[in-house]
């Protein structure tokens, strides 16, 4: 089932208490086409980057069979940049620098070749840009969206107007109480799905994640590690297995969501392992389905 993946691309610098990495490949296209590489093909992606963006790294791309005739290369600039620094507890972190670059004049022109995409993934850009994109698709099956806290502050209205055209939307925690502006996580969900995605996942880090539906509630839980080294990207990559499963079985049903969830959450655990997109660079499927039994066997009464 063809995937489209619309987001950023960029080079990180992180620093976290256990190391640090410097221009590492990131941007949460990046990080949700190498994820759901594993499950599906053909993926599309499309997005900006600068002169800077070398051979090597449109490589590993090509090597996962992803398509970046989509991805824009501007001669004269450099590719949007991040640098952060993670504190002890890794669940909060400063950011130390950002330069767009590339990114700030980005404006999503899809590739005839791209409009019958059946499947559509909107990761963290401006609303404005997200709504362009599904202008420009003729008759997609799935829309999935992302956002941050900086687009729910800044462009409320604009984003309730791509809410309407989502199917599932996934969001952080803290992103959700503030969008909903109600502490209480199940009301929280009832208020932004009434906005319009019928499935909504809320992602709690290292508590795991909730997908909420008209059947109910699902928990999936967190993948106990022993060593985090960087938390970066690991929501994205977890966007990447949930609609990478999804596109892989073609069937949208409460059974298949409830997997693509655990699925997303085994990919997030690969993630935050190693710096940047390392790890999931290097992962092959037997290791992806041992680490979705792993997180079957959680939660299993039986022994």
């Amino acid at each position: 089932m063809s995937l489209l993946i619309i987001g950023s691309l960029a080079f990180d610098d992180i620093e976290t208490p256990f190391g640090r990495s410097e221009n590492t490949l990131g941007g949460s296209s990046t990080y949700i086409a190498l994820s759901a590489s594993y499950f599906t093909d053909p993926i599309r992606m499309v997005g900006v980057v600068g002169s800077d963006f070398e051979d090597g790294h449109f490589g590993l791309l090509h090597s996962k069979n992803i398509d970046t005739k989509g991805i824009k290369v501007v001669e004269e600039g450099k590719t949007f940049r991040w640098a952060g620094r993670y504190h002890y507890d890794m669940n909060t972190r400063d950011t130390l620098d950002t330069q767009l670059n590339v990114f700030a004049s980005f404006d999503p022109h899809i590739p005839q070749q791209y409009r019958d995409s059946k499947f559509i993934c909107l990761g963290n850009i401006d609303p404005e840009l997200q709504i362009k994109v599904l202008d420009q698709i003729t008759k997609p099956e799935l829309v999935i969206c992302d956002t941050m806290n900086f687009w729910i502050e800044g462009k409320p209205d604009e984003l309730k107007k791509v809410l309407e055209r989502v199917d599932i939307f996934i969001i952080n925690d803290s992103e959700a109480r503030l969008l909903s502006g109600e502490p209480n996580l199940v009301k929280t969900a009832r208020i932004i799905r009434n906005m319009g995605p019928k499935t909504l996942i809320i992602k709690k880090g290292e508590h795991g994640a909730l997908l909420f539906t008209d059947n109910g509630i699902f928990a999936a839980p967190a993948y106990p590690l022993e060593s985090i080294f960087d938390p970066t990207g690991a929501g994205d990559t977890f966007a990447g297995g949930f609609i990478g499963h999804l596109a892989r079985c073609g069937t949208i049903n409460e059974a298949e969501m409830r997997k693509a969830v655990l699925y997303g959450s085994a990919m997030a655990s690969f993630c935050v392992e190693q710096f940047g997109t390392d790890r999931i660079n290097d992962l092959d499927l037997l290791e992806v389905e041992d680490r979705y039994q792993s997180f079957l066997d959680l939660s299993r009464i039986e022994p």
